[in-house]
């Protein structure tokens, strides 16, 4: 694995803080390595040694090409970073940022000559076959992690949704060469079904599309929170074979019914493991609104918590990650019950917590 330290930086250095926010960067770097500017890489390096001791690694994807509506999601990793580091529990070992060149999503969209001047950029040399866009780059660090370290459990911070795509399709794929049986847990306000938006395929609004075929069957993704969106629920599940839950059959029935109801399905299945993806407007706006993407009447904050729990009971969450946490964005402070982006923040890290404890 020799070029994961060039394909990954410090934690905090996947977004470039040149001014805005360099402050808080440098305050997360301080208390993660415990050392000042000039010797912060040094210090990072030092820290992935311990990679082969950690179940659990934390990976941060400062992304936000692949999202839609209002930008802000590649704050997320920083913030959240600073919000689990005021909790006790830290049951992982944060292995940093994937490189990101903010303008880039994945290297299939560019010519060949913007791909050597980036290559330039990163790595400070044209003659390497290394991949230069975000969503490339995690494809490559992930597929070398599970080909190192198949025992692993990679947990990331987003970046909006686009980085799931290359998270849960190397991780089914790993999950597949292991003979493990495993499903995706979904917990959003939107499908992300579509197989294009305005003619990109890979993007917040379509990686699930995309990752349908790594799946063993179809509706082995199951979608929680559901409710912005133009079809029904007949509609999706009918075209795609996948199982969603609305945000009001939670309300209706309770997290625990729909957590038993799930488990039941699974077990039948002979489900071991699972991949948790969890986009933030899942939580009703009333208490996330630090998002692209605030939507209402969507899940309380502890009928999610308390299905991921649940989960916890019967299967292993080998995987998972958190995005489109905007903190810097919050359209809707003045309606809010809650301070924000505190209690977006909050609630992040604990829906991570819960995943990696």
């Amino acid at each position: 694995m020799q070029d994961i330290e060039k394909l990954l930086c410090p934690a905090g250095d996947g977004v470039y803080a040149i001014h805005t926010a360099k402050d808080k960067r440098n305050d997360l770097q301080k208390k993660l390595y415990g050392a000042t500017e000039s010797a912060v890489e040094r210090s990072w390096l030092t820290s992935l040694k311990d990679m082969e001791k950690s179940q659990n690694l934390l990976l941060g994807i400062c992304s936000d090409t692949g999202g839609g509506i209002l930008r802000g999601a590649n704050w997320g990793p920083m913030f959240i970073r600073h919000e689990m580091l005021k909790r006790n529990s830290r049951n992982y070992l944060d292995i940093g940022d994937i490189r990101v060149i903010p303008h880039l999503l994945h290297d299939k969209y560019l010519n060949s000559a913007t791909i050597k001047e980036c290559r330039l950029a990163l790595y400070k040399t044209a003659n390497t076959n290394l991949p230069v866009s975000p969503l490339s780059i995690t494809e490559l660090v992930t597929k070398e992690l599970y080909k190192n370290y198949p025992d692993k459990r990679i947990f990331a911070l987003g970046g909006d949704h686009s980085v799931s795509y290359p998270l849960v399709k190397n991780y089914l794929q790993a999950k597949k060469i292991q003979q493990k049986r495993v499903a995706v847990i979904h917990f959003d306000a939107h499908t992300d079904l579509l197989d294009k938006r305005l003619g990109i395929d890979i993007c917040f609004g379509s990686w699930t599309y995309h990752i349908l075929q790594y799946l063993e069957e179809k509706d082995d993704l199951i979608q929680i929170g559901i409710r912005s969106t133009g079809n029904t629920k007949q509609h999706w599940e009918s075209s795609f074979g996948i199982q969603q839950i609305w945000a009001k059959e939670v309300k209706t029935m309770g997290a625990t019914k729909i957590a038993e109801q799930i488990c039941k399905q699974l077990q039948k299945k002979q489900v071991t493991e699972l991949y948790i993806s969890f986009d933030i407007d899942a939580i009703d706006q009333a208490y996330v609104s630090a998002t692209g993407t605030p939507e209402p009447n969507g899940l309380m904050p502890e009928d999610a918590l308390q299905i991921i729990q649940n989960l916890k009971q019967n299967f292993a969450i080998t995987g998972g990650d958190l995005v489109e946490v905007a903190p810097m964005v919050n359209r809707l402070q003045a309606n809010n019950r809650v301070s924000e982006p505190d209690s977006t923040l909050t609630i992040a890290a604990a829906i991570l917590q819960a995943m990696t404890d």
